[in-house]
C-alpha cells in the first residue's frame, strides 16, 4: 500500500471545513430589536430628563419644605472633618496636631471655640502644656451654624471634657460678630484676646 492511498483515505475520513453562507438575521430578532428601540425612545420621552433633579421623586417644593429636618450629628461631622488631625480619641498627634481632650480651648469659653471653628488658626498655640505651630482650616464657609454648634457640642462633651453644649444661635451671633474677618486667628496670643 502506498503512502498516497493512505493519505487519500485519511482525507476522506475528515469532514469538510465549515463555510459561512449567506444567512440573514432572523426576522424575529429584527422585530425584538425594533420593539426594544421603540420602548427606549418612549421611556426617554416620558422620563422628562429636563426637570429639576431635586424634584426627581415628583414631590413639590412645598412638600419638601414640610419634611422635618434631621438633627445634626456632631460626631459624624467630627468624623468627616476633624478626626484625621485630632484623632478619634481626641488625643491629636503629639507635636503635630493639638489634643482636644483636656484642652482649655475646648472646655473654656464657647465663643473662642466657635471662632476657632469659624476662622481657623495659624501660628503658635499652647494646648495641654505643649506648643503647636501649625494651621487649622476654617470651617465657617463649609459648615452652617447648626453643624458648627453640633461639632462644638460634641467635642465639649467627649474624652473627659465636661463643658456645656453650644447652640446654633450662639454660632450665628459669633459669625455676625466677626463676619468681616477673612484670615485665620494668629495663634493663641490673638485668641486669648477673645476671652
Amino acid at each position: 500500500m502506498s503512502d498516497i492511498s493512505r493519505n487519500d483515505r485519511a482525507q476522506r475520513r475528515e469532514n469538510r471545513d465549515p463555510q459561512e453562507s449567506f444567512n440573514p438575521v432572523p426576522r424575529l430578532m429584527l422585530g425584538l430589536i425594533g420593539v426594544l428601540f421603540g420602548w427606549a425612545l418612549f421611556y426617554i420621552y416620558t422620563a422628562r430628563p429636563a426637570t429639576f433633579p431635586s424634584l426627581g421623586d415628583r414631590r413639590s417644593a412645598e412638600v419638601l419644605a414640610a419634611v422635618p429636618a434631621r438633627a445634626v450629628d456632631g460626631e459624624q461631622i467630627f468624623g468627616a472633618n476633624c478626626v484625621a488631625c485630632h484623632q478619634a480619641s481626641g488625643a491629636g498627634i503629639p507635636l503635630v496636631f493639638p489634643p482636644l481632650a483636656g484642652s482649655a480651648w475646648v472646655d473654656g469659653s464657647e465663643h473662642v471655640l466657635i471662632q476657632i471653628l469659624l476662622h481657623g488658626i495659624k501660628g503658635s498655640i499652647e494646648v495641654a502644656g505643649s506648643t503647636f505651630n501649625g494651621e487649622m482650616p476654617a470651617f465657617g464657609e463649609k459648615l452652617g451654624d447648626a453643624e458648627i454648634a453640633a461639632v462644638a457640642s460634641y467635642i465639649r462633651s467627649q474624652w473627659g471634657n465636661q463643658a456645656g453644649p453650644v447652640t446654633a444661635e450662639t454660632v450665628q451671633d459669633q459669625r455676625k460678630l466677626t463676619g468681616g474677618r477673612s484670615t485665620p486667628w494668629n495663634g493663641g496670643a490673638e485668641l486669648a484676646t477673645l476671652k
